[in-house]
């Protein structure tokens, strides 16, 4: 049985999915997000078929699929554009949902607040913690507002530097640069650009992927020693010099690049928290425990997966302790896999590994995620 009065600390994809899921079994559910408004910043997201099975679950497939696009493949090219093989995405919710997908983060955030909302989450923006303490079998919860308020459970899904991780486990390990950082910009999508293609280039990894009936996303995956910040009026030029080597439809997106482009840099970090993920009456789900890069393009499939494992072993047991075990055992060596091979994937590209062994582990990869969760 659903716990009756629950706390979601965080409003991102895995927070959001975890009230609208809860809140089916019936709990009352508030969430409180720090930012004041709510916001997401980001370009296109891709979009996986166990994800999009996820969001089947979820309830709002139709909303993705009608305001993002989705299409059932993956190309893989060389540089110049040529196609070199083909790996398929096989279709694993509704017949109807393709294997893939993209859609803009901003949109995808808008249709899940929307969800969130019309559950009948209580959210309050602006809002974070200030101590969290057991009391029995609840959960005293003191706010950065001044209030107060006890819970029969508590959801860490505050993200990759998450503040509920360092005040459950003030040992875990901290997010690790990768070695690599990620490139996104939004451009005018060309009719003949209908799935997710990547263009594999000898140190540099760049793909595009449709994300409206309009507009489609690039995406570039470089080595870099550091994680540094690059300034945004820096961003046009030093795309446009990473993107030399490429022809095809990368190098008419290169030669294209304006102010205009929407470009965004993000340097790579990655976490995977060993179990148990709850203390108590209090777990924690998405990047706050299994952050990883987006190689497998599952980073937020997973978090929607914790989402509704954790609602489903919530109703199925009215032991919240036994509950969270399961949800652990679950959950664990799925996340893991994506973490390391992602990882992988990631060094594979650093490292200039032949692409047959990158494309092996893609396949195996993608194969295992199908998996029912």
């Amino acid at each position: 049985m659903t716990p009756e009065k629950i706390l979601i600390i965080g409003g991102g994809i895995a927070g959001m999915s975890a009230a609208i899921q809860l809140r089916k079994g019936g709990a009352h559910v508030d969430l409180v997000e720090i930012d004041p408004h709510w916001r997401v910043y980001g370009a296109g997201i891709t979009l996986s078929g166990p994800t999009l099975r996820g969001f089947t679950e979820i309830g709002v497939i139709d909303a993705i699929m009608e305001r993002g696009w989705c299409a059932d493949g993956l190309d893989v090219c060389a540089p110049t554009g040529q196609k070199l093989a083909e790996i398929p995405t096989p279709r694993t919710g509704r017949p109807d949902v393709p294997g893939g997908g993209g859609i803009l983060r901003p949109m995808l955030a808008r249709i899940l607040r929307h969800h969130t909302l019309a559950s009948g989450t209580s959210v309050r923006c602006g809002t974070s913690f200030k101590s969290i303490e057991p009391v029995g079998d609840k959960v005293r919860v003191t706010f950065t507002d001044g209030r107060r308020e006890e819970y029969d459970l508590v959801v860490g899904a505050d993200g990759l530097n998450s503040k509920v991780r360092g005040a459950l486990f003030p040992g875990a390990p901290e997010p690790e640069f990768t070695g690599q950082g990620s490139w996104r910009a939004v451009v005018p999508r060309p009719a003949d650009i209908v799935r997710a293609a990547m263009y594999m280039g000898p140190s540099v990894k760049a793909g595009v992927n449709p994300v409206s009936k309009d507009e489609m996303y690039l995406f570039v995956t470089e080595r870099r020693e550091t994680a540094e910040h690059i300034a945004d009026e820096r961003l046009p030029d030093e795309l446009r010099r990473i993107l030399a080597p490429f022809g095809g439809v990368v190098g008419q997106i290169r030669d294209a690049l304006d102010a205009q482009s929407r470009i965004v840099y993000r340097p790579f970090f990655a976490l995977l928290v060993k179990q148990p993920w709850h203390q108590g009456r209090v777990v924690l789900i998405g990047d706050a425990v299994h952050a990883t890069t987006p190689h497998l393009a599952s980073g937020a499939g997973i978090g929607i997966e914790d989402a509704i494992v954790l609602a489903q072993e919530l109703s199925a047991s009215s032991d919240v302790t036994a509950a969270l075990e399961r949800f652990n055992t679950r959950r664990f060596s799925r996340c893991r896999m994506v973490v390391e091979n992602s990882l992988r994937l990631g060094e594979m590209e650093r490292s200039g590994a032949p692409k047959e062994a990158h494309e092996t582990l893609m396949r195996e990869s993608i194969g295992a995620l199908l998996a029912p969760i």
